[in-house]
């Protein structure tokens, strides 16, 4: 045993460090002021200048880095079978070198994940900075912003783009070239918000993320917001302001689908605004679903064919793509959320429609 320690100690002091780093995080991420000075002083900066220099390429650099990890680990897996079956009376000796080596490289990812992401759950967000807080709303003030939702989207609808089915046909490279102008009209009411955009990336692989249930994500170890470009177009103009939320510090799933649909709705630029109305629609009138059937079913008959036409299109096309890796990959991201405090997990997102009957019903 000394001898294996002797032999490994610089593989052991990585472990170590790496253990403490993650110790450290858990000791200290409940204190707020802390977190959200780390953020906005450190975490922040340091993300935005490494996204400036990513997006000098035009492929997604996190993709590249997620595959390339997943290929080393795979790699390094038959690699050590390979030495530990030749080493022979030495097997117990490499098997455990092989192994700190793999527990080295997770807990450093690990702990580059709490350094790049993990401190934002923990910093404060939108809620503590705009004093736009989510209550608990009646069934009657849900019923009124859902109306006016529904208004809003069948109005928008009408004024983008459809191909010979009705359904939703503006163009991805349109939606995308759009995209680094949406925020600007948020600025003077949220200032907090500013800062320059770039133009977000599409995934390579883009039904890999369907199969696992995703329309996009932002990669804090790159600085980058990667898109979905095989899902509706319809949704992807949300998505996109959804991303651009993550990008600007904001972790919590809620309050980036809020922030999205107030800047989609405010932007003045058609297929934003449709978007934005479209999944603000879907968010409340799910929730007045559950709250009064009756009321739903009042407000449901009143939406446009062309809208209805679109909200079906997205279920079909999520319908196909429903397996055990999806079931998988969000049950991953359910656990995630929960070790980071978002307690409600994945069914957060739903926390928007508390912000949005408190921001929309204002009556202002």
């Amino acid at each position: 045993m000394r001898s294996f320690v002797r032999r490994q100690r610089s593989l052991l002091v990585w472990l170590a460090a790496a253990l403490a780093l993650l110790v450290l995080f858990l000791l200290t991420r409940n204190n707020r002021p802390l977190m959200t000075f780390l953020v906005d002083r450190v975490t922040q900066p340091v993300k935005n200048a490494l996204g400036a220099a990513c997006y000098l390429v035009p492929i997604p650099l996190a993709e590249i880095l997620y595959i390339a990890a997943g290929l080393w680990v795979v790699v390094h897996i038959v690699r050590s079978a390979v030495l530990i079956r030749r080493a022979r009376g030495r097997r117990w000796a490499t098997a455990g070198r092989r192994l700190l080596i793999l527990l080295c490289a997770a807990l450093t990812a690990l702990d580059w994940f709490c350094l790049a992401w993990g401190l934002n759950y923990y910093a404060d967000g939108f809620q503590d900075k705009s004093g736009i807080r989510a209550r608990q709303v009646s069934v009657e003030e849900l019923y009124r912003v859902t109306a006016y939702f529904t208004e809003q989207v069948n109005a928008a609808s009408r004024r983008v783009s459809r191909d010979e089915n009705g359904l939703f046909a503006v163009s991805r490279d349109e939606i995308f070239a759009n995209s680094t102008e949406i925020y600007s009209c948020v600025y003077e009411e949220f200032p907090f918000l500013e800062r320059r955009d770039r133009t977000p990336k599409r995934m390579l692989f883009s039904k890999l993320l369907s199969a696992m249930g995703f329309t996009g994500y932002y990669a804090p170890f790159t600085g980058e917001s990667v898109l979905n470009v095989d899902s509706p177009e319809a949704y992807l103009p949300s998505t996109i302001a959804h991303e651009l939320a993550h990008q600007r510090g904001f972790a919590s799933e809620q309050e980036c689908n809020f922030i999205s649909i107030v800047v989609s709705t405010r932007c003045g630029i058609p297929a934003y605004t449709y978007s934005g109305y479209l999944v603000g629609y879907v968010h409340l009138s799910n929730a007045l679903y559950r709250a009064d059937r009756e009321l739903w079913e009042t407000l449901r008959g009143q939406l446009d064919e062309e809208v209805l036409l679109d909200i079906r299109n997205n279920s079909l096309y999520w319908q196909k793509w429903e397996s055990p890796v999806d079931t998988v990959s969000q049950k991953a991201y359910d656990v995630l959320l929960k070790g980071y405090g978002q307690t409600a997990g994945v069914q957060s997102y739903g926390t928007v429609v508390d912000l949005l009957a408190v921001y929309y019903g204002r009556g202002d």
